[in-house]
C-alpha cells in the first residue's frame, strides 16, 4: 500500500510541476502562484472548489483563506483532518477580481483535475459549489439546476476505471455572506462522514 501511494504522491507532484510552468490561458499572466492542490495522495475524499482567491494565490495552497479555515471548522466537526483527504479546484489560478470562471479557462485547465482524480481514484467526490458542481455532474451527463437543488444528495458515479460517489454542497464562501448555508454544509458533510463510515465497515 506504501509503495501505491508514493507512486501516486510522485504522479500527482508531476501534474502539479505542470501546471506550476502552464501558460494554457491569460491566467497565468495575473496569478502569483498556481494552486495545484494538496493532500493525501491515497485519499477515500476529493474535496473540489472552484478558483483560488487572494490568500491562495499568495500562497500557492487551497483555502487558505477565510472560506478555508470554515472549511477546516466543519470538517473538524465531523471528525475529518485535511491531511487525510485531497483539495484541489477547477481552476489552478485565481481568475483577477475573483470573478467567475470563464469557459475556455475551464476547458484548458480541467484536464489537470481529470488527471488528478484518476490517479487517486477517490471513494467520494464533494463538489464545492456550483462550478465544480457543474462540471462534474457535465461528466455524468446529468443535467444541473442549480446547488440548492442538488446539495447533500448523492449520486453514483461510473468513471472509465472506476466507480464513486458525488456529493454535491455550497462552497464555504457562500457561507460567509449567509450564515444559514453554514448549516446546509454541515449536514452534507455529516452525510458524508455517515456514507464514509458504512463504505469502510
Amino acid at each position: 500500500m506504501q509503495g501505491c501511494c508514493g507512486n501516486k504522491k510522485a504522479l500527482l507532484e508531476e501534474i502539479a510541476d505542470e501546471i506550476r510552468n502552464c501558460h494554457k490561458c491569460g491566467l497565468s499572466e495575473s496569478r502569483t502562484n498556481a494552486v495545484p492542490g494538496e493532500g493525501d495522495p491515497c485519499a477515500s475524499i476529493v474535496l473540489i472548489g472552484e478558483a483560488p482567491g487572494y490568500w491562495e494565490d499568495r500562497m500557492g495552497r487551497p483555502f487558505v483563506g477565510a472560506a478555508g479555515r470554515l472549511l477546516n471548522d466543519i470538517l473538524g466537526k465531523i471528525g475529518i483532518r485535511r491531511e487525510e483527504i485531497f483539495i484541489t479546484n477547477v481552476l489552478k489560478c485565481r481568475p483577477p477580481g475573483n470573478r467567475d470562471p470563464r469557459p475556455d479557462e475551464v476547458r484548458v485547465c480541467t484536464p489537470f483535475l481529470d488527471r488528478q482524480l484518476e490517479i487517486i481514484r477517490p471513494e467520494f467526490i464533494v463538489t464545492l459549489g456550483r462550478h465544480s458542481t457543474a462540471y462534474i455532474f457535465e461528466k455524468m451527463n446529468l443535467k444541473f439546476y442549480g446547488i440548492s437543488r442538488v446539495h447533500g444528495r448523492i449520486y453514483e458515479v461510473k468513471f472509465p476505471e472506476w466507480k464513486c460517489r458525488v456529493i454535491p454542497t455550497y462552497h464555504p464562501a457562500a457561507a460567509l455572506y449567509n450564515v444559514n448555508l453554514k448549516e446546509d454544509i454541515l449536514r452534507d458533510m455529516l452525510r458524508l462522514k455517515e456514507n464514509l463510515s458504512a463504505f469502510m465497515e
